[in-house]
């Protein structure tokens, strides 16, 4: 599949998950954050394609890649965490793609090195990003590096270790479950509704069948059991009003479940290479 090609499907990606709206708790085109906003968004997703297009002619150096996509997402975002969970998410699947099977992401991650997991690690200095309390290998640690390198830790190793308090890392070491989960979705629900509305209730699918990690982070886990629970119930409801109620009350208490975004954007990825496959 053409690499360019590869690199549109996941900027368009990330334009589309935060274009839609109501997205609950997130930064979308209706409204900003106090300190990142829309615009933020957009040019970080367009800044990056340069880096996608060497991604999916990549067979290997994710660390680095991912590292090199945030350095060049803060360039233009003035240093803004946007799209960190969202790269860790989609530049192994651009590269399976790049070989042909975005559904083999599998052989990717699996062939990590040392390397790569020490690069992810150096790629945290260049964001602010919300970490949970860790004794081993905190990213915080300047040791940590070297300890990596003496354990001979790849970067998958990293993540089955981060993978119970982390749903990113869940994503790696669980052949990315719910992305793919979201691609389909996503796929059944464009056949009956806009994209905008398929996208903004695969989201609230997505978090409704699991409490989001950075909820959980930011504010614990009984907080992120209820968002999911309220998520459910606005589902069944069926209404938009009852969307636009629940994003105001999240947008109100700065709860934003960013995790489930990444995963959408993901999911938006996957779904965009498997529609648009015919013009690669």
């Amino acid at each position: 599949m053409n690499p360019r090609h590869i690199a549109r499907c996941a900027q368009i990606a990330m334009i589309l998950e935060v274009s839609a709206t109501p997205k609950p708790g997130n930064v979308d085109r209706d409204h900003d954050f106090p300190d990142v906003t829309y615009g933020h968004f957009l040019v970080s997703a367009i800044g990056v394609g340069p880096v996608f297009e060497r991604a999916a002619m990549s067979n290997d150096k994710v660390g680095s890649l991912i590292k090199e996509a945030v350095e060049e997402s803060t360039k233009w975002n003035g240093g803004r965490n946007t799209h960190f969970g969202t790269f860790l998410l989609v530049m192994p699947l651009i590269m399976a793609a790049g070989r042909g099977d975005v559904c083999a992401v599998n052989e990717i991650m699996q062939k990590t090195t040392a390397e790569d997991a020490i690069e992810f690690y150096k790629a945290f200095k260049c964001v602010d990003v919300c970490l949970g309390s860790v004794d081993d290998l905190s990213v915080d640690d300047a040791t940590s590096t070297n300890e990596i390198g003496r354990r001979g830790l790849t970067l998958y190793d990293i993540m089955q270790i981060s993978a119970e308090r982390d749903g990113i890392a869940q994503e790696w070491v669980r052949d990315f479950s719910r992305t793919f989960a979201g691609a389909r979705m996503l796929a059944e629900k464009v056949k009956e509704m806009s994209t905008n509305d398929a996208i903004v209730y695969t989201y609230l699918t997505l978090l409704a069948e699991q409490p989001d990690a950075l909820v959980q982070k930011k504010f614990g886990s009984s907080v992120a059991k209820e968002v999911s629970r309220k998520a459910s119930t606005v589902l069944k409801e069926q209404s938009i009003d009852a969307v636009r109620r629940f994003d105001d009350e999240l947008i109100r208490k700065r709860i934003n479940p960013g995790t489930t975004a990444d995963i959408i954007a993901a999911s938006l990825f996957v779904h965009l290479l498997e529609e648009h496959d015919e013009i690669a």
